[in-house]
C-alpha cells in the first residue's frame, strides 16, 4: 500500500477529507484541477469555492442542518471552523464572506506539512491498492466520469434533474388524506392520496401556473428539460394536462364522499421507516417559498412540513445505496471512498459531513483499524445510513429530522420534539 492517501477534488468535501487525514499524521496528495481547468460554475483558484448561496443555513440545533453543524464542531471540522471565523451577520443563520472563507480554507490546508496540493486534473488510473477519496462534486469532469463508471461497474451516472419535494408524514392531515394505490394495487401504506374537489383544483392550478421559478444556468437547461418535465411547465400546457397526467383520479374513491375526486395527488413512501413521503410527479423548478405556498394548497398539506423542496440543477451522483457502505467506501473496493454531493448528500454542510466521515474512515483503512460508524441518532450518522440503505428510488438528501429514528416518547410540539432529538444526538456524538 502507498504511504499516502489521494484526495481528488478541492471543494468542501475534499478539503475536509484532506484535513481529517492529515491531522491523523498521514500524507495526503490533494488534486484540484483549478486553475488549469474550470467547471462551468467555478471562477476562482481557491480551494473550497462557494458557487451558490453564501448561507450554511440555521445555527439552531432545533434545525437539522444547525444540529449537523454542531455535531461537526464537536468532531473538529476544519470547514465549519473556517465558516464560523468568516461569518457575516445573518440572524440565526451561519452565512459567510465567501471570498474570506475560501481564502481561509486554502490557507489552512497550505499550512499542513503533510498535504501536497497538486494543481492539475487527475488523469491517472485510480489504483485499487491506493486509498483514494473521490470528491469531485456535482460538475465532475468527463474524464473523471469515465473513471467512476469503470470503478462502479455502471454504464451511467445519475443526473439530478428535476426532483419532487419530500414531506414529513407526521405533518400530513390524515383526516383528508387516505392510503392506497390506484384500483387498490400495492395497498398498505406505500401511497398516501390527497383528493381535490373541482373548486380546490382550479384554485391550486391558477396558483401553480403563476408561481415564480428559479433561473437555471445556461449549461443546465438543455440537460434538465430533455430528462423530465417540471409540473409547472406541464400545467401551462392546459388546465386538464396534469389532471390527465400525474394528478389523474382514475381508480380512486374518496372515502369521505364515496365518489371519485376531481383530481388527486399521490405521495409515495420515500424511506424504509415510512416517515418521509415524496410528491409523485411533482418535479419542479419553483422557488422554495413558492413551493411552500402553492403545494400547501393541496388538500391535506395545509400544514405540511417540507423536509426537502424540489430542485432542478445539474448534479452528477452515483447510485450510493447499491455501491457504498455507510462509511462512504465502495462495498466491493473498500480502499476507494466517495465524498460530497456525488454520494447523494445535498448541501454545503452535508457535503462537509460526508468528507469528514470519508476522511476519518480512509485513515481507519490505512491503519487496518475498525471503521467509525456514527449512530443514526445523529444527523451525520442518519445521512450515512440514508445514502447506503436499499432504495429503489434513491435521490439526494439534505439534513432533516425525518431521517432520524423517532423518540421513544411521543411529543406533539414540533420544536420540543426536535430539541429532544438534538439532545439525544449530541449526547451520542460526544462519545466520538
Amino acid at each position: 500500500m502507498k504511504d499516502y492517501i489521494i484526495v481528488i477534488g478541492g471543494g468542501l468535501a475534499g478539503c475536509e477529507s484532506a484535513y481529517q487525514i492529515a491531522k491523523r499524521g498521514i500524507n495526503v496528495k490533494l488534486y484540484e484541477m483549478k486553475p488549469s481547468v474550470f467547471s462551468p460554475a467555478h471562477s476562482n483558484s481557491n480551494l473550497a469555492e462557494i458557487v451558490c448561496s453564501n448561507s450554511f443555513k440555521s445555527n439552531a440545533i432545533t434545525n437539522a442542518c444547525g444540529l449537523l453543524k454542531e455535531e461537526l464542531r464537536r468532531l473538529d471540522s476544519l470547514l465549519i471552523r473556517c465558516a464560523d471565523e468568516t461569518s457575516v451577520p445573518a440572524g440565526q443563520a451561519l452565512a459567510v464572506d465567501r471570498e474570506k472563507f475560501s481564502d481561509l480554507v486554502t490557507s489552512e490546508i497550505n499550512k499542513l506539512d503533510n498535504v501536497e496540493i497538486i494543481r492539475e486534473e487527475f488523469n491517472k488510473e485510480i489504483d485499487d491498492n491506493c486509498i483514494t477519496v473521490i470528491a469531485t462534486g456535482p460538475l465532475t469532469s468527463e474524464k473523471m466520469e469515465k473513471q467512476i463508471l469503470k470503478l462502479t461497474g455502471k454504464d451511467k451516472l445519475y443526473f439530478y434533474d428535476a426532483v419532487a419535494p419530500i414531506i414529513d408524514k407526521s405533518s400530513i392531515n390524515m383526516d383528508i388524506a387516505f392510503y392506497g394505490d390506484r384500483y387498490g394495487r400495492q395497498g398498505d401504506n406505500s401511497y398516501i392520496n390527497l383528493p381535490f374537489t373541482k373548486e380546490e383544483y382550479q384554485k391550486f392550478y391558477d396558483a401553480l401556473i403563476n408561481a415564480e421559478v428559479v433561473n437555471l444556468h445556461e449549461f443546465e437547461k438543455k440537460e434538465i428539460f430533455e430528462g423530465c418535465m417540471p409540473i409547472e411547465v406541464m400545467a401551462k400546457r392546459g388546465e386538464d394536462t396534469i389532471r390527465f397526467g400525474p394528478l389523474k383520479p382514475v381508480g380512486f374513491i374518496d372515502p369521505r364522499t364515496n365518489v371519485r375526486p376531481y383530481a388527486i395527488v399521490q405521495l409515495r413512501q420515500d424511506n424504509e421507516a415510512g416517515t418521509l413521503y415524496n410528491m409523485v410527479g411533482f418535479q419542479t423548478n419553483l422557488k422554495f417559498g413558492e413551493q411552500k405556498r402553492v403545494f400547501s394548497m393541496i388538500p391535506g398539506l395545509e400544514n405540511a412540513e417540507f423536509v426537502k423542496y424540489g430542485v432542478m440543477h445539474r448534479n452528477t451522483y452515483i447510485n450510493s445505496p447499491s455501491l457504498l457502505n455507510n462509511t462512504f467506501n465502495l462495498k466491493n473496493k473498500p480502499n476507494i471512498f466517495f465524498a460530497g454531493q456525488i454520494t447523494g448528500v445535498e448541501g454545503y454542510v452535508e457535503s462537509i459531513a460526508s468528507g469528514l466521515s470519508a476522511g476519518i474512515n480512509a485513515t481507519k483503512i490505512y491503519n487496518n483499524d475498525v471503521p467509525m460508524i456514527f449512530s443514526d441518532e445523529t444527523v451525520i450518522g442518519a445521512l450515512s445510513k440514508y445514502i447506503s440503505s436499499p432504495n429503489k428510488r434513491f435521490q439526494p438528501m439534505n439534513a432533516n429530522f425525518g431521517i432520524l429514528p423517532p423518540l421513544e416518547e411521543k411529543i406533539k410540539d414540533k420544536q420540543e420534539r426536535y430539541k429532544k432529538q438534538a439532545e439525544r444526538s449530541l449526547k451520542s456524538i460526544n462519545k466520538f
